[in-house]
């Protein structure tokens, strides 16, 4: 990061001096202090005389006490550096234990902040100091027999106990089960439809999905992860709402409450300018190292392929190749396949903010595409085994840009501008998406009724043809057509427009509504929505295939027919990606929160519906009980229509 700023101060002294622009005063008080003075032949001073006469310079004696003090400072330079970050430290310290002991809660975020700052410090000490040596000790066991053994008896170990945990864990909730299943058919799938069958690396496919099953287990099932993921959900969401104040004074209060494109896609603009500061000072590329870094020594994939993987958590299909632009040339078939594959399993950090402005769960969308990113290198690499001669085995060579800004101020401007051609694709791929989708309901539709099929549209065909998938995910039978519609959505159009979808009916869920009216289901229940949200986390659509090969292309011109000959098995390799996502969390979702007392909450003066007045209603006319008092099954008359209404 210094060799950054110093390259970035290099080139804008380079650019003043190129445009002839001088500091006079500087080069003023740089002549004085050689002891030079306007008006001599400006020759060095030897014991402050020039040698143009032997009295010391006028200016020279009157400056000489400013001078001393700027040649002290500049000869301590780092000394003063340590004086002021020791001063802001014992300050921010200072001003943390007291905000802690005036109230812990309100600090909480803070104190979380600082933790993690200080656990990465601390890391990088510890690894500078101790590294070399502890490498070199470990090093010669890697090639060692006992660590060949060792290595298949944590393996063994790791299977059973997995199986043993699913024996144990399904025998409570059996729809577990049918998530696992899932897991096993399309991995099964991904490798009848395998490049090279013989040559899969299975260190790659295990390490990549254990890791992605560590991780979902993590933030899933422990409570310090499923904490701590909420709790950075509801930071995120308590940060977004500041886009408000911008979109609020430039389209009014009236807009930005009542039109989507005002509340919604002002969010990119704002995230994208944060992403681009923060990849500015560095803290992004770090992130993606230590992510690729991990992945790589476990997986044992290439430096390029693992680091555009982890980019492609926190940037879109198109920027994450970007991270790895000079070396695209050179990369293999597989590493290639991989590239296509992350982006397409994954989506962008500033649609992130725009999918939780909807409602959607933001714990479940961090954490989808945190999980994503190993499962992408597996089942690539599975789809895709490598069998060329990679030239990127090693990091060494690899190297992250930090961008083209010169300064803060730029890279928040050039995130914004960046973001204004996003929105504007958002904005135009759905008006062309939805006129599309609406024309052909109609057409179909028009078809349907020349047969007597009332209400064919698009939605419906996605629900038949695409249940087997839902159902394969862990979802309840009763709402899988309304996942398979989502999942035809995200496929065919974008996952945008399925993730609105889902919005409506995790809305109507809330609300309270009736689940059924008519045929048709209102709702679905809250492990749906959760895998759902897993399922629809990536880009893999048929319209995205332009858009890859269109930034590839553009990129590396000469590889163009490369890139056309695996865009389509990439593809299908991402949207899988998702699908064994949302199995990994059918496993492992637990319902959580604490038990309704209906009897409590209907004895009540109700003034309107919510999920749980319509479960415990639905409880209360079902129920044959005398637990339930006439004035309960009135308040849920208000709301509800059922035969004991009458």
């Amino acid at each position: 990061m210094e060799d950054n700023a110093s390259r970035r101060r290099e080139s804008i002294s380079l650019r003043s001096m190129a445009n002839g622009l001088e500091n006079a005063g500087a080069e003023f008080l740089e002549n004085l202090e050689e002891g030079r003075t306007p008006g001599s032949d400006w020759s060095p001073a030897v014991d402050g005389r020039s040698e143009a006469g032997p009295e010391p310079s006028a200016g020279w004696r009157i400056l000489q006490p400013a001078l001393g003090v700027r040649r002290f400072c500049r000869e301590h330079v780092r000394l003063w550096r340590w004086i002021c970050i020791g001063l802001l430290c014992t300050a921010f310290a200072a001003f943390l234990l007291i905000a802690c002991l005036l109230d812990f809660q309100r600090a909480l975020a803070l104190f979380v902040l600082t933790c993690v700052v200080l656990v990465f410090l601390a890391h990088s000490l510890l690894k500078r100091l101790l590294g070399p040596k502890l490498w070199r000790r470990v090093k010669p066991l890697g090639h060692s027999r006992l660590n060949l053994w060792l290595k298949r008896g944590l393996a063994l170990a790791a299977f059973l106990g997995l199986v043993l945990w699913l024996v144990l864990d399904t025998s409570r909730r059996p729809e577990q089960l049918v998530s696992f299943a899932g897991i096993c058919v399309f991995i099964g799938l991904l490798f009848a439809c395998s490049k090279h069958h013989r040559a899969v690396s299975w260190r790659a496919v295990s390490w990549g999905l254990g890791l992605q099953f560590i991780l979902g287990l993590f933030v899933i099932r422990t409570e310090p992860g499923f904490t701590a993921f909420q709790w950075l959900g509801d930071q995120i969401q308590i940060f977004l709402r500041y886009t408000e104040a911008g979109s609020s004074f430039v389209f009014g209060d009236t807009l930005v409450k009542d039109v989507f494109a005002f509340q919604v896609l002002p969010i990119i603009i704002f995230f994208s300018c944060i992403m681009s500061v923060l990849y500015y000072v560095g803290l992004m590329q770090w992130v993606i190292l230590k992510i690729a870094w991990l992945m790589q020594v476990t997986m044992g994939t290439t430096a390029t392929e693992t680091l555009s993987v982890a980019g492609n958590i926190f940037v879109s299909q198109t920027e994450a190749p970007l991270l790895i632009r000079p070396y695209l040339a050179d990369m293999t078939l597989s590493e290639i396949h991989v590239v296509m594959t992350g982006g397409y399993a994954t989506i962008a950090g500033s649609l992130l903010g725009a999918y939780i402005s909807f409602g959607i769960d933001a714990a479940s969308l961090i954490a989808a595409s945190v999980m994503a990113a190993p499962c992408a290198l597996a089942l690539s690499k599975l789809v895709y085994p490598e069998v060329e001669e990679s030239k990127f085995r090693s990091e060494e060579g690899v190297k992250l840009t930090y961008g083209e800004a010169q300064n803060l101020l730029e890279a928040a401007s050039s995130g914004a501008a960046i973001s204004v051609r996003v929105i504007a694709n958002i904005a135009a791929n759905l008006i062309a998406f939805l006129a599309v989708l609406a024309f052909i309901n109609a057409a179909l539709s028009w078809l349907g009724d020349m047969v007597d099929v009332q209400g064919l549209s698009f939605q419906l065909i996605c629900s038949y043809i695409l249940r087997p998938v839902a159902f394969l995910m862990g979802v309840a039978w009763e709402d899988c057509p309304v996942v398979a519609e989502l999942l035809g959505i995200k496929l065919f159009l974008n996952e945008f427009v399925a993730y609105q979808e889902l919005s409506r009916y995790k809305q109507r869920r809330l609300a309270g509504a009736e689940e059924w009216v008519g045929a048709k289901k209102q709702w679905i229940s809250v492990r749906a929505e959760i895998l759902t949200t897993f399922a629809l986390c990536g880009f893999a659509n048929f319209s995205s295939i332009g858009i890859m090969l269109g930034g590839l292309t553009s990129m590396v011109p000469q590889r163009k027919s490369d890139f056309s000959q695996i865009v389509l098995r990439a593809l299908c390799t991402g949207a899988c990606v998702s699908l064994v996502n949302a199995c990994v969390a059918g496993i492992l979702y637990v319902p959580r929160g604490a038990e309704v007392n209906c009897t409590a909450l209907l004895n009540t003066i109700l003034s309107s519906s919510s999920f749980e007045v319509y479960q415990c209603c639905r409880d209360a006319f079902q129920s044959t009980s005398p637990e339930f008092s006439p004035e309960a099954l009135d308040n849920c008359c208000r709301f509800y229509n059922h035969t004991t209404c009458a």
